[in-house]
């Protein structure tokens, strides 16, 4: 482990490496265009390519490839040899400033919501300076990675990448504003930091391969409880198996050679879930980062003889997995703008930005949510597993007292942290934090970041990260406006007003209670929050016009990026439940209804060769038959009426009305598919049951 800790890096192109390797005035250069100052020359970009491939070729890579992040919440990748031929037939190896900068993937096959149409196929990958290039190792060579973003021909973002800098930018500017308006003269940028946990499920890899529901949709559509679930809590953080332990050891050695700080890992509530998390980056890198966990996770558990499971809600009745996003502010010279302080009485800065949360969470929560809203999250958010999917922030006491003593000119009693003495001498006296923690808060506060709960383990954070920077941004730069209108005399009053005034009008987006109660939910229909369960419907505020102004305004997404954006993301709500429909109806069509068949001919014929046990014996038998066969109808049934409805579904033309019909129909002909699958397999011989059951996918490492 000692040597695995000294490889931390050594398959990233770090500022280091490239310090090492090119002039001061081209690195100079370089990291004032990785902050917007300005651009990188040409002169420079062939400097820092020349650097790039040496570094690369001696590490053995014979391949160079664009790396981005289209509207699938996957990746993508162009790969490209270096060597080149030249005229005395020998090869070389050749990178050029313009192959590091730009790339030319094909824009149209990509979802791209009507920005692109088939005979219009180019798109450009562009490479982002701040995030780093890195190789990756193969059996039969290396590739060098360069993260890039994805645009179209004519300009527009066609990725989640795009968003996610744009609106860094923007939130740097307005609270830059903010803190100079405060008297704040040595910030001279502000980061937007991400800290993302990753949730998983592990199986073998042959019970995978057995079920192609997994395979296909990447969840169980069918499969009765196993005997045994998460009820005991024995799984949650509990010891970790040898074969585990294995997979996640290498995991750790292959993102720390990636530069990724990998640092927690264990086991989460549902049985066979785990978790890793790394330390905070920047947004863009952690975002970049995040998609290297996925990929790697999914790529170490082969090497091991398992498959990773990043659905949210893999198998039904046990917790579904998660990413949550921890997302704060901080600047060049070391400030979290989030970070109380010893008495956030009287911490200004923070309060301010506290209120701009607050403010800009209450305003444009549909936002948040429409930033979470995917068929596969559906099955996740509201149950007692993952927050509701009512937009609510979590302060703690302590916080909520502070603001509502300003807003209300109280003088109530704040909870301070407290020594705790468990008067057993092996154990020593702590501090407690002032505040709890709430896991069923969709966005709580937690001591000096905001943790977004709601996000899906499948998704990328660069979505949500660009979605708070955008709202958080929008609202700063409405204080920044009222602040820089201060004079010295007015400015404590202002500072005042705006706190005040903020906690006033929006403090019913704040709730510190049970987010699982149904109280809660109640409640905050009288407060007038929206309770979007269903990602039909979230998404669709996408496209509201207050929304497509701000996101415009702010230069996040223009109007035409935001339609192209609610269309792509629609269709695919469509296919994935068209995909796990057809699925489905394959699998109980060549399979179940086959066993089930075999399994009523196999009664029948017992119940004849056996009626001399009498006709208590026979009663019974017949029952089991008849169940059988119930249920063997209601297959027939569910499944001819589930192929009526896809039909139905794909000849709808009017997007969102299609998106309805798919939530209406095909969500609940699956439920109901799924009713006589399960019963069948509680009753079917094993023998005849071929496929892996939640027992074995559950339980079996």
């Amino acid at each position: 482990m000692e040597n695995a800790m000294k490889s931390f890096g050594e398959n990233v192109f770090r500022d280091s490496n490239l310090k090492k390797r090119v002039s001061k005035e081209v690195f100079k250069e370089f990291k004032a265009s990785q902050l917007g100052k300005t651009e990188l020359s040409k002169e420079a970009a062939e400097v820092i390519a020349n650097a790039i491939k040496d570094w690369a070729t001696k590490r053995g890579a014979t391949h160079y490839c664009h790396w981005f992040q289209p509207l699938t919440d996957l990746t993508a990748e162009k790969h490209d040899s270096f060597l080149e031929p030249t005229e005395s037939e020998e090869l070389i190896y050749k990178f050029s400033g313009s192959n590091l900068i730009k790339g030319e993937p094909d824009a149209s096959s990509f979802p791209n919501g009507g920005l692109r149409s088939t005979f219009e196929a180019r798109g450009y990958t562009i490479w982002d300076t701040s995030s780093y290039p890195f190789i990756r190792e193969n059996k039969n060579g290396v590739t060098l990675y360069i993260p890039t973003a994805f645009i179209s021909f004519t300009g527009e973002a066609l990725d989640k990448k795009v968003p996610l800098l744009r609106t860094m930018k923007y939130i740097n500017e307005q609270a830059l504003r903010v803190l100079r308006a405060l008297g704040n003269t040595t910030s001279k940028h502000v980061f937007n930091t991400l800290g993302v946990e990753q949730e998983y499920f592990l199986v073998k890899k042959e019970l995978f391969e057995a079920r192609d529901d997994l395979l296909l949709t990447g969840r169980t559509l069918f499969g009765a409880p196993a005997p045994k679930g998460q009820e005991l809590n024995d799984h949650y953080f509990g010891k970790i198996k040898d074969k585990v332990i294995n997979f996640m050891s290498d995991v750790d050695v292959e993102l720390w050679k990636l530069g990724i700080p990998s640092k927690t890992r264990h086991n989460e509530v549902a049985p066979n879930q785990f978790e890793v998390a790394p330390l905070f980056s920047v947004a863009n890198l952690a975002s970049d980062q995040n998609q290297i966990i996925m990929e790697t996770i999914e790529k170490t558990a082969l090497k091991h003889g398992l498959v990773a499971l990043l659905h949210e809600k893999p198998f039904d009745g046990v917790n579904g997995s998660g990413k949550h996003n921890n997302w704060s502010l901080g600047t060049d010279d070391g400030k979290n703008l989030f970070s109380p302080g010893k008495d956030p009485k009287t911490n200004t800065n923070f309060l301010i930005f506290a209120s701009a949360v607050i403010e800009s969470v209450d305003r444009y929560y549909p936002m948040l949510r429409y930033s979470t809203a995917t068929a596969t999250n559906d099955h996740r958010l509201g149950g007692h597993e993952a927050p509701p999917a009512i937009i609510s922030i979590f302060l703690g006491e302590e916080l909520t007292t502070i603001l509502d003593n300003i807003a209300n000119k109280k003088d109530a009693p704040v909870s301070e942290a407290s020594e705790v003495n468990l008067s057993v001498d092996v154990l020593p006296t702590f501090s407690m934090d002032s505040g709890d923690r709430n896991r069923t808060s969709p966005f709580a506060f937690t001591g000096n970041k905001f943790e977004f709960r709601m996000p899906g383990s499948s998704s990328t954070p660069a979505t949500t990260a660009a979605v708070i920077n955008a709202v958080v941004g929008k609202v700063l730069s409405e204080y920044a406006e009222k602040l820089e209108k201060a004079t010295e005399r007015t400015l404590p009053k202002i500072i005042n007003e705006i706190i005040a005034n903020a906690y006033k009008k929006h403090h019913r987006i704040i709730f510190n209670g049970n987010g699982y109660s149904e109280e809660w939910v109640k409640e905050a229909k009288k407060r007038g929050l929206t309770n979007e369960v269903s990602a039909n419907t979230a998404l669709r505020k996408m496209v509201d016009p207050e929304i497509l102004e701000l996101v415009d305004g702010i230069g996040m997404l223009s109007e035409q990026e935001s339609l192209a954006r609610y269309n792509a993301y629609a269709e695919r709500y469509v296919k994935q439940l068209t995909i796990e429909s057809r699925t489905f109806i394959d699998i109980v069509n060549k399979n179940i209804l086959p066993s089930a068949l075999k399994f009523a001919n196999l009664l029948a014929d017992h119940i004849e060769k056996n009626s001399k046990y009498g006709k208590a014996f026979i009663k019974e038998q017949e029952e089991l038959l008849k169940d059988v066969l119930s249920n063997v109808t209601a297959l027939r049934k569910e499944t001819k009426s589930l192929e009526k409805e896809i039909a139905r579904v794909s000849n709808e033309e009017d997007l969102p009305k299609q998106t309805d019909l798919a939530k209406e129909k095909l969500v609940s002909g699956l439920e109901a598919l799924r009713v006589p699958c399960d019963n069948l397999e509680k009753v079917i011989d094993k023998d005849l049951w071929k496929f892996p059951t939640y027992t074995d996918l559950l339980f079996k490492l």
